[in-house]
């Protein structure tokens, strides 16, 4: 028998109403009268803490959680009970499936900094879930089939006047579409600056499909002041006025694959309704989205038509 098999034996010995200890230690405290912290069998630990033996070696394993003595005899574990703090305070973040490193970090964070990244960890918690959802909803629309529903999207109308844009297009592919938007976003609207300012919501059209196999192209458009196109370095072209069909979208929504159901569902209204298409399908976006919420509206997915 190994000595984790002896002492899991031993512990299922133990009195389930009593505490084994072998001593005490001194407990450093602020005033003169020092506590007295008991050390604790890592039975007596595991029932206490509501942990079990084989968590608490793996955390040991893991530095996660370590006992405060090791027998070198016979290789059974004691913990002291000032631990049992930090132990449940490991069962509540398990809880919350944060992963063991970040368990770690957490632990070995003060307490301000402790609430925040159990703060950071819960957000993007729920980013995810958000996304899932979206994504599990676009899924059902595809498996549908010919018998799908739209009904979640509300669709509109409206018009768009003539706008000069600051310009640039790349055939990229939706694997690297983020890195193309991320590089390009920002040299855009510095170039805006110089025309005297963004004059409106920005956009992109998909002058082809951009998935895993199609490359587009995809181009950024960012509105400007039309008295400031002749001046700057970067390329810019006339946005002809015309009537688009759209829908909302918020934040969450907002993501490759389960967008491509707002893209479907308002190719679909266009067909419904007796229209046709005019121009390329875009998204346009008329707030910060990076400071936006998970339920935030952030963004419209438009077909020009007529």
């Amino acid at each position: 028998m190994c000595a984790e098999e002896r002492e899991t034996a031993a512990a299922a010995m133990e009195p389930v109403d009593s505490v084994l200890s072998i001593g005490f230690y001194a407990r450093p405290a602020e005033d003169a009268g020092a506590v007295m912290d008991q050390r604790l069998s890592i039975g007596a630990f595991s029932r206490r803490s509501r942990l079990s033996m084989k968590a608490l070696r793996l955390y040991e394993r893991l530095g996660v959680l370590t006992p405060a003595h090791v027998d070198r005899s016979n290789g059974y574990r004691w913990y002291l009970e000032s631990q049992l703090a930090t132990a449940r305070l490991i069962g509540w973040l398990r809880r919350l499936d944060m992963p063991l490193t970040q368990v770690a970090e957490v632990l070995a964070a003060t307490g301000g900094q402790r609430a925040e990244l159990i703060a950071s960890y819960w957000e993007a918690v729920e980013r995810r879930i958000a996304s899932q959802r979206e994504l599990a909803a676009h899924l059902q629309i595809r498996l549908q089939g010919q018998q799908r529903s739209f009904a979640m999207y509300a669709i509109q109308e409206r018009e768009v006047p003539e706008q000069t844009v600051l310009t640039e297009q790349r055939h990229v592919y939706v694997k690297d579409l983020q890195h193309f938007i991320g590089d390009a976003v920002p040299r855009l609207m510095r170039a805006a600056e110089e025309h005297g300012g963004i004059r409106g919501p920005m956009f992109f059209i998909y002058h082809g499909e951009v998935n895993e196999d199609s490359d587009g192209p995809v181009e950024i458009c960012v509105p400007i002041d039309p008295a400031g196109e002749a001046s700057g370095r970067v390329a810019t072209r006339r946005e002809p006025a015309h009537l688009e069909a759209y829908t909302r979208l918020r934040k969450a929504q907002v993501q490759y694959p389960q967008i491509l159901s707002a893209f479907d569902a308002v190719s679909e209204w266009i067909s419904s309704a007796g229209r046709s298409n005019d121009g390329s399908p875009r998204e346009v976006y008329f707030t910060d989205f990076m400071a936006a919420g998970l339920a935030d509206e952030v963004c419209d997915v438009a077909f020009p038509i007529r």
